[in-house]
């Protein structure tokens, strides 16, 4: 039977059509998602924002193909507090915590808190945390039960161990835990990055082939600093640097599998700190980048920090963003990203999915809430003004830095008088124009009053209405 020339033209046209339209379609795997979460790595602590001393390339190539924020900020200025607001979306004194947990406490995320691994889970993510936890170190709280599918790091931080230099013998071994068992105690820290970095790598390539978020929160530049040999002796700032460079490599080692894996143009990688520079650790400790004071602050130097996202033909090129954003926001933005829903419970972040598509025009975050120690409404931005409550907190200033480890003073309980300060001009917080805008003045306040409405304020005794229970042993 003979097959007519044009029958057979027509059928290459079909197929052709087919081809093409298929070709056009948008992708329909979800994204994965790699969060980086450093510890006290301050805003002048990579080569886009001045580091001196060292380099970090790979950090520095992120801003040249993706979005550098530069009006970031952390949840809260400490450890425990600013991980509970990344991973649920809500101020940490909304979901009950604050400062940073160690081996007594008691108490850990609320499992009626949906954090993003249970909500990408619920969208047929493979999920996996890396390195410090600091959300509860009983078995109850570990990321397992919190929508990882596996874990391996530290229940809190690297310090809190038995050569801690200020509470020595304080604190018990530090457990290294892998899922919810403790497979070894004070675990040689100079392979942290390395085996952090590693595990992180192993996970990707374990699951390239269906969608994933792996959460990396690398113990460093938080004290005590350790660093491999590969990196010894590497920077001319010392151990600090040293440190810093080896971090680097890390995200330069993942960047590299997701391109050898072709995974990268489906791939959101975010790189971010947890809050600002232990200042009174000296040479030990990081910048702020000009800013005001440093971390277990307010201050700008104390929650303001780098944040980078890069997504391969998405995410704009080499662009700053202006805009405010935070921490908070991660949650609801990789909802939107990937089409999960948002957790039942309120949540106080928003999504910037319009900002990584380079829409600066939109101000998903206008205001952010300064909250600090127990409930304390220490601060209120609204645009470019900040009013500063007249509190008592934490200054690095006035006293001579540590060195090598040791930390130096601080004063713990220093009266600041607050006031208004224009962050367009004055960015490091000196000049008080309060007196000159009052209607500014008086539109902050309001902000204020409805967040204490909300959330309380114990420098006011507010107890707020709606603040959710942390979570706690049941014996």
């Amino acid at each position: 039977m003979k097959i007519q020339y044009k029958s057979l033209l027509g059928i290459f046209f079909i197929l052709l059509s087919l081809f093409s339209f298929q070709a056009s379609q948008p992708k329909t795997r979800k994204p994965n998602i790699v969060l980086v979460y450093f510890d006290d790595m301050g805003f002048g602590d990579i080569g886009r924002t001045g580091a001196i001393g060292y380099q970090t390339p790979n950090m520095d190539q992120m801003a040249k193909e993706g979005l550098f924020f530069s009006h970031f900020y952390a949840p809260q200025a400490v450890c425990s507090a600013s991980r509970a607001g990344l991973l649920t979306g809500c101020y940490p004194n909304r979901v009950g915590f604050s400062g940073a947990l160690d081996h007594t406490a008691k108490v850990g995320l609320n499992p009626e808190e949906e954090t993003i691994a249970e909500l990408l889970k619920k969208q047929g993510y493979s999920t996996a945390a890396y390195g410090k936890w600091h959300l509860g170190h009983l078995p109850e709280f570990l990321p397992t039960k919190n929508g990882f599918d596996e874990y391996f790091g530290l229940p809190y931080s690297n310090d809190m161990w038995p050569n801690h230099p200020v509470a020595k013998n304080y604190y018990p071994p530090l457990p290294l835990i892998e899922n919810d068992k403790v497979i070894a105690t004070n675990p040689d820290q100079s392979q942290f990055t390395t085996q952090f970095t590693e595990k992180t790598i192993g996970f990707i390539q374990k699951n390239k082939d269906k969608p994933f978020f792996v959460y990396l929160a690398h113990p460093m530049p938080h004290v005590p600093l350790f660093v491999s040999d590969k990196f010894k002796g590497k920077s001319e700032q010392g151990l600090f640097g040293d440190v810093l460079m080896e971090l680097d490599w890390s995200i330069g080692q993942i960047r590299k599998t997701l391109v050898d894996l072709k995974l990268d143009e489906n791939t959101i990688v975010i790189v971010t700190s947890d809050n600002g520079p232990w200042f009174n650790y000296g040479n030990h400790a990081g910048s702020a980048g000009g800013f005001r004071e440093g971390k277990g602050t307010t201050w700008e130097g104390g929650q303001r920090v780098p944040c980078l996202m890069t997504w391969k033909g998405v995410i704009p090129a080499g662009v700053v963003c202006n805009n405010i954003s935070s921490g908070l926001d991660i949650l609801p933005t990789i909802a939107e990203v990937t089409g999960a829903p948002l957790p039942t419970k309120k949540i106080d972040g928003v999504s910037l999915w319009k900002l990584l598509q380079g829409d600066f025009t939109e101000k998903p975050r206008d205001t952010f809430l300064y909250y600090y120690r127990a409930n304390n409404l220490e601060a209120v931005r609204h645009g470019k003004w900040k009013l500063v409550f007249p509190h008592s907190g934490r200054t690095y200033e006035g006293f001579t830095p540590g060195k090598d480890g040791l930390p130096g003073a601080v004063n713990e309980n220093y009266n600041f008088m607050g006031g208004l300060f224009d962050l367009s001009k004055d960015p490091s917080e000196r000049y008080n124009v309060q007196l000159d805008f009052p209607e500014v003045t008086k539109t902050l306040m309001k902000i204020a009053d409805e967040a204490r409405e909300d959330l309380g304020d114990d420098l006011q005794g507010k107890a707020g209405k709606n603040r959710r229970a942390i979570g706690k042993r049941a014996n």
